[in-house]
C-alpha cells in the first residue's frame, strides 16, 4: 500500500478538507482503542499504533474515516487485514480475499462455508474500494474484481450444493473432484455481473438452469424439485443477512415469466420461451448473459442457442424503439427534473448511467445481427466497437466513455458510505458536499459543474440516438399540411405529380387495407400511416413517380411479416429518398430489392450518402472532381480496402456452425457488398470503372474465406492428397479486376501433386478425379441459388483444350501446354488472369508460366490476322444497334482485342505492358510509344466509356436495353454513370466514340 498511498499524497486526488479532518479525528480515537485490544508485540498492534496521520498511508486513512462509517468499520474491526492491504497493496490483499472464498474445504459445514464467504467478501470489497478511492485501480479493474469475487462466491456454494445432491443420491455426479464439470447445472450472470461490471453494492441478477440431457439426475422425487432446491440454496447461501452480512443480495427475477416458473428452469423450457414470447428487454438483458457457475460448458451451449433470438439477422430499429419506451417508464415514474442535483439519481435519472447503457445495448441490438464483432458484454468496449463499425462518432464515444466512467465512481462513492444500494444523489446541500469531498474535489461548485456537465452530455447523445428527428418533417410534401389529408385521395396524388392517379390510388388504399403480409398486422398499418406523407413525398420527386411507385408497390407485396421493413423507414426516414430513387430508376436493382428486401439493411450498415462534397456549388470543378475523388479512396479504404472486407466476411461467418451456414452467411455478405457499390453507382458515387476493384475484392473474399472450409469438408470423406497444392485462377473480368455486378466467375483449378498420387482417405480417390470433383464441389457452393441468393455464376471453359479439356489441370501439364500447344485464344485468356487463391508458392509459379507464355515472340501479320477473324465472327461489319456495348464496332470487346493485341505483339520486348486490366494496358502502350499517345488516350476514354455505360446498363436493367421504354430517371443514371448530364448528348458521345474507336484498331491490325 505504499505506493497507493503515496500516489495519494502526491495529488492523485486533493487532500482532505479541514473539516473532513475533524470529521476522522474521531474514527483515529478507535483506530487506536482498537490497537491496544491486541496482543503487544504483535504485528498488527506494532503496524496500528506506528501509522499516523503524517505517514503515507495517513492521508487515505483520514478520508476513509472522514466519509465513509462502513469502510472505517472493516478497517477497524479487522486489523490484521487492514495490515496487510496497507502494507502488500490491493492487488495482494484481494487475491488472499478471492483464495478465501474459491477455497475448497472437504467436509465444510454450510454455517461455516457461510461465513467465511461474508468475512472474504468484506476484505475483497474493502481492497477494492480502497484502490478505488486512491486511483490505483481504473474503473474495469474495480468492477471486474468485484465481479470476479462474485463469481468465485458463486461457484463455492454451486460446489457446495451439487456435491450435497450427491451424497442424498441425487444426482451422480461424473467427477465429484469437480463437482460443476458435467452437472448440467447453469448459472447465468445477468446485467452487470454478465458484462463483469459490478458496482460496490450491487445485487447479482441471476438465472438458473439445468440441462436433462446432461444433468446426470438419479433421484426419485423430479429433476425439477431437484434443482430448484439447489437454486434456492444458493440464494440462502450467498444472499441471505446473517451477523456477519451477506455476500451479494441475489435476484432471480430475470428468468422467463418469473410469476410463474420455478427458481430453476429446464433449458428446454428456457428456449420454448425465448422463441415463442421472448421480449426485445430480454434480448437486450442476453446480451450481457454470462456462465458465472455450474457446467460452464453446458451454459456456453446454451447462450450459442439463443444467438438466434438475442442477434437478429435484420437490422432491428424496433428493439430500439421498445428500449426507448422502457426508459420512458422509467422517467415518467421517477420523474425528470433536469437542474436540480439533491436527490438525482445517477443511475435511471435523465443524463445517468442507464441512458448510457441503453443507448450502447440499443445500438447492439439493432445491427450485431449483421455485426458479429459488436457482440460483446461490457459497455466501454461495446463504445469502442460502435466506432469502429462507423455508428456513433468518435467523439461521442469519448464523451459518454468519460461520463460513465465518473457517474460510476460517484455511484461507488454513494454506495460505500454505508453498504447501502443506492444511486441517488443525499438530497441535501451538506449531503452533497460530503459526497464532493470523498470524490476528491476541493469544492462543491468544482463536483457539480462536473456531475451536470456529464449528465448533459449524456442526454444530448441519448436524445440523438432515439428521439424523433425534426428535419423529417421538412421533407414532406405542403399537400399534407392539413391533418386531414387522404394519403389515397387521387386528387391529392395527382397534385403531387402521379400521372396515374386513381391506379396509384389503388395501390395505396390496398397497403392501407393490410393487402402486402408486410402490413396484415394493425401496427403495420398505424404505421404506416403515419409514414405515407413522407413516403409518397419522396416518391413524387422521381422524374417517373408512377413507375417508382408500383415498383415500391412489388416491393412491399414480397416483404415478410411483422413490420421490420416500416421500422427501417421510421427509423431512417432518409431511406424514403433512396428507395424512390432505386424503384424509380433502376429496375433490375429495384427487382433484386423486391426479392430480398432484407438487402435494404446493408445501405445503413453505414452512412453510404456522405461521399458529397459539401458546398459544392461554390468549388471550380477541379476542386470539387478532386475532393469527390479524395473522398472516394477514403471510402475505399474505409469499407471496401481488399483487407477491410476480409475483416468483414470473417466476422459474418464468425457465427456459421456448418458449412451450410458459412454458405449462407458469404451469400448474404456478398449480396449485401454488391448492393452497396450498387447504390453507390446508382447515385453517381462511384463509377462502374471504379466500383471494379471492390466487386472483384468480394468475390476474391468469398472464394479465400470458402476454399478452404470446402476443402476440409471434402477431406473428411477423400483425406487430402499427400504433397498436394491447389490453386484456383480467375479468367476473363474478374481475372483483370474489371467485372460489372452481373459478372460470372471464369475459372480454373490448377493443382501439384506427385505423379500417381492418391488421397489418403476413406474413400480415396486418384489425383486427377479428386481435383476434379472438388473443385465441381466448389463450383456447386458458389453458383447453386438458396434463399440467400447464389454467389456466383460460374464458367469453367478457360480451362486447356476448351470444353473438351480437364476442369482441373496439373500445373506441369498447363506449363507444357502454354510453352508449346496452346492455341492463341488461350493465351488471350492469359493476359487477363490471375490466382484468387492458392496454395504454397503455386499463385508465383502461375504467374511465372503466364509471363513466360505472354513474353513468347510471335508473328505480327498472323496475331493480327487471327484477332481481326475473331472480330469478324463476333459481327463486324453488322451491328446489334447502338447499346450493343460489347459487340458493336469499336466497343468493348474491340478495345479488350487491341489490348491483348499489344500484349501478345510486345510483351517479350516490354513486360510492362502485361498489365492486367484494359485501360492499364493502353495507357502502357502510350506510355512506353508501341502506340501514338494521341491514339491511345482515345482508347483509354473508349474503354472507360464502354465500361462505365455496360456497367450501369447491368446494374439498372435486365437483358438488352430498350431506350424507348426507359423512364427519364434511368436516362439520368446512365447519363451521369458516364459523365454526361445529358442523355441525349450521351447517344451523340457513343456513336462517335464507336466510330473513332473501330477507325483505330482497324489501322491497328493492318500495319505489318
Amino acid at each position: 500500500m505504499v505506493s497507493m498511498a503515496r500516489e495519494w499524497a502526491d495529488g492523485v486526488m486533493p487532500p482532505c478538507a479541514a473539516g473532513d479532518r475533524d470529521a476522522a479525528a474521531a474514527q483515529w480515537d478507535r483506530w487506536h482503542e482498537a490497537a491496544l485490544e491486541v496482543p503487544e508485540g504483535s504485528p498488527e498492534r506494532i503496524f496500528a499504533e506506528t501509522v499516523r496521520e503524517s505517514d503515507p498511508a495517513g492521508p487515505l486513512l483520514t478520508h476513509v474515516f472522514a466519509h465513509s462509517p462502513y469502510l472505517t468499520h472493516c478497517l477497524i474491526g479487522d486489523l490484521p487485514f487492514a495490515r496487510e492491504l496497507l502494507e502488500s497493496g490491493p492487488d495482494a490483499a484481494f487475491a488472499l480475499a478471492l483464495d478465501d472464498a474459491a477455497a475448497r474445504n472437504a467436509g465444510e459445514p454450510e454455517r461455516e462455508l457461510m461465513m467465511r464467504l461474508r468475512v472474504a467478501k468484506r476484505r475483497a470489497s474493502l481492497a477494492a474500494a480502497t484502490a478505488d478511492i486512491a486511483s490505483v485501480w481504473p474503473l474495469e479493474k474495480v468492477t471486474g474484481a468485484l465481479s470476479e469475487f462474485a463469481e468465485a462466491s458463486l461457484r463455492a456454494a454451486s460446489r457446495y450444493l451439487l456435491l450435497d445432491l450427491h451424497e442424498t443420491r441425487e444426482l451422480a455426479l461424473p467427477n465429484p473432484d469437480d463437482p460443476e464439470d458435467g452437472s448440467g447445472l447453469i448459472v447465468l450472470g445477468m446485467g452487470k455481473l454478465g458484462a463483469r461490471e459490478l458496482n460496490y453494492s450491487s445485487d447479482i441478477d441471476l438465472i438458473v438452469l439445468y440441462d436433462e440431457d446432461v444433468a446426470p439426475y438419479t433421484g426419485r422425487r423430479g429433476i425439477q424439485r431437484a434443482f430448484t432446491r439447489l437454486a434456492q440454496g444458493m440464494v440462502r447461501i450467498i444472499g441471505s443477512q446473517t451477523a456477519q452480512g451477506y455476500v451479494f443480495r441475489t435476484d432471480l427475477r430475470l428468468r422467463p415469466d418469473p410469476g410463474s416458473t420455478p427458481p430453476a428452469i429446464s433449458v428446454r423450457s428456457a428456449e420454448v420461451y425465448y422463441r415463442s414470447a421472448g421480449r426485445n428487454w430480454e434480448r437486450a438483458a442476453m446480451i450481457k448473459a454470462r456462465p458465472v457457475a455450474g457446467d460452464t460448458r453446458t451454459g456456453e451451449t446454451f447462450l450459442a442457442g439463443l444467438r438466434p433470438f438475442i442477434w437478429r439477422r435484420h437490422l432491428d430499429f424496433r428493439a430500439i424503439q421498445d428500449i426507448r419506451a422502457i426508459k420512458r417508464q422509467i422517467d415518467a415514474s421517477r420523474g425528470s427534473d433536469r437542474t436540480a442535483l439533491e436527490g438525482r439519481n445517477v443511475k435511471l435519472g435523465c443524463g445517468g448511467i442507464r441512458e448510457i447503457e441503453f443507448l450502447v445495448q440499443a445500438q447492439q441490438l439493432a445491427w450485431g445481427g449483421r455485426s458479429p464483432v459488436l457482440r460483446l458484454r461490457g459497455t466501454l468496449e461495446a463504445l469502442g466497437r460502435l466506432v469502429d463499425a462507423g455508428h456513433i462518432t468518435r467523439r461521442t464515444a469519448a464523451e459518454l466513455a468519460e461520463a460513465y466512467g465518473f457517474l460510476r465512481r460517484v455511484e461507488h462513492r454513494l454506495q460505500m458510505v454505508d453498504d447501502r444500494q443506492t444511486h441517488s444523489l443525499p438530497d441535501s446541500a451538506e449531503g452533497l458536499a460530503d459526497i464532493a469531498g470523498f470524490m476528491g474535489f476541493a469544492t462543491l461548485g468544482a463536483f457539480t459543474d462536473r456531475l451536470l456537465g456529464h449528465f448533459a452530455a449524456v442526454e444530448r447523445h441519448y436524445a440523438t440516438a432515439f428521439e424523433d428527428r425534426p428535419e423529417t418533417a421538412q421533407r414532406i410534401s405542403p399537400l399534407f399540411s392539413d391533418a386531414g389529408a387522404d394519403p389515397g385521395d387521387p386528387g391529392l396524388l395527382s397534385a403531387m405529380g402521379f400521372a396515374g392517379a386513381e391506379r396509384m390510388s389503388g395501390l395505396v388504399r390496398g397497403w392501407l387495407e393490410g393487402r402486402p403480409p408486410a402490413l396484415r398486422g394493425r401496427e403495420a398499418r398505424e404505421l404506416l400511416a403515419r409514414l405515407l406523407p413522407e413516403i409518397l413525398s419522396a416518391f413524387s420527386e422521381s422524374p417517373d413517380p408512377d413507375t417508382a411507385l408500383a415498383h415500391f408497390d412489388r416491393f412491399l407485396g414480397r416483404a415478410p411479416a411483422g413490420g421490420h421493413l416500416l421500422t427501417l423507414f421510421e427509423a431512417r426516414p432518409e431511406l424514403s429518398g433512396l428507395v424512390a430513387e432505386i424503384m424509380g430508376a433502376a429496375p433490375r436493382l429495384a427487382d433484386r430489392l423486391a426479392q430480398r428486401p432484407v438487402l435494404l439493411d446493408s445501405v445503413l450498415s453505414r452512412d453510404f450518402a456522405n461521399l458529397e462534397v459539401p458546398d459544392e456549388e461554390g468549388l471550380e470543378p477541379e476542386v470539387a472532381e478532386a475532393a469527390r475523388r479524395g473522398l472516394v479512396r477514403l471510402f475505399y479504404s474505409r469499407e471496401f480496402g481488399a483487407d477491410e472486407m476480409r475483416r468483414q466476411l470473417a466476422d459474418a461467418l464468425s457465427g456459421a456452425g456448418d458449412l451450410q451456414d458459412a454458405l449462407d452467411a458469404s451469400r448474404r455478405w456478398a449480396n449485401d457488398k454488391q448492393f452497396q457499390l450498387g447504390v453507390q453507382m446508382l447515385r453517381g458515387l462511384l463509377s462502374p470503372v471504379e466500383a471494379g476493384g471492390p466487386l472483384s475484392d468480394i468475390a476474391d473474399a468469398c472464394i479465400g474465406s470458402l476454399f478452404p472450409t470446402l476443402e476440409g469438408e471434402f477431406a473428411a470423406e477423400h483425406g487430402r492428397v499427400p504433397g498436394g497444392r491447389m490453386a484456383l485462377v480467375a479468367f476473363g473480368r474478374f481475372g483483370s479486376r474489371e467485372p460489372t455486378v452481373s459478372s460470372d466467375l471464369d475459372l480454373l483449378l490448377l493443382y501439384d501433386c506427385p505423379p500417381d498420387a492418391v488421397s489418403d482417405g476413406s474413400k480415396a480417390l486418384a489425383a486427377d478425379l479428386y481435383h476434379a470433383r472438388f473443385l465441381r464441389r466448389l463450383v456447386a457452393a458458389v453458383s447453386t441459388p438458396t434463399a440467400e441468393g447464389r454467389l456466383y455464376g460460374v464458367d469453367m471453359r478457360p480451362r486447356p483444350s476448351g470444353t473438351a479439356g480437364p476442369f482441373a489441370c496439373p500445373i506441369s501439364v498447363f506449363a507444357a501446354r502454354q510453352s508449346a500447344d496452346a492455341q492463341l485464344w488461350e493465351h488471350r485468356g492469359l493476359t487477363r488472369a490471375r490466382a484468387i487463391h492458392a496454395e504454397g508458392e503455386l499463385a508465383e509459379r502461375f504467374e511465372e508460366v503466364r509471363q513466360s507464355a505472354l513474353r513468347q515472340r510471335r508473328n505480327h501479320g498472323s496475331l493480327a490476322d487471327e484477332i481481326a477473324a475473331g472480330r469478324a465472327r463476333r459481327g463486324n461489319g453488322g451491328t446489334d444497334g447502338i447499346w450493343s456495348i460489347e459487340r458493336m464496332p469499336g466497343g468493348l470487346a474491340d478495345m479488350e482485342a487491341a489490348a491483348q493485341f499489344l500484349q501478345l505483339r510486345h510483351g517479350a520486348d516490354a513486360p510492362a505492358i502485361l498489365a492486367g486490366d484494359t485501360i492499364s494496358v493502353l495507357e502502357a502502350a502510350g506510355n512506353g510509344n508501341l502506340l501514338d499517345p494521341a491514339v491511345a488516350e482515345e482508347l483509354v476514354e473508349a474503354t472507360r466509356l464502354w465500361r462505365n455505360l455496360l456497367g450501369v446498363l447491368r446494374l439498372a436493367f435486365e437483358g438488352d436495353f430498350d431506350e424507348r421504354a426507359t423512364t427519364a430517371a434511368s436516362k439520368a443514371v446512365i447519363g451521369r454513370s458516364c459523365g454526361r448530364f445529358m442523355f441525349d448528348a450521351l447517344l451523340d458521345t457513343v456513336r462517335e466514340t464507336a466510330h473513332r474507336a473501330a477507325g483505330h484498331v482497324d489501322r491497328m491490325l493492318a500495319e505489318r
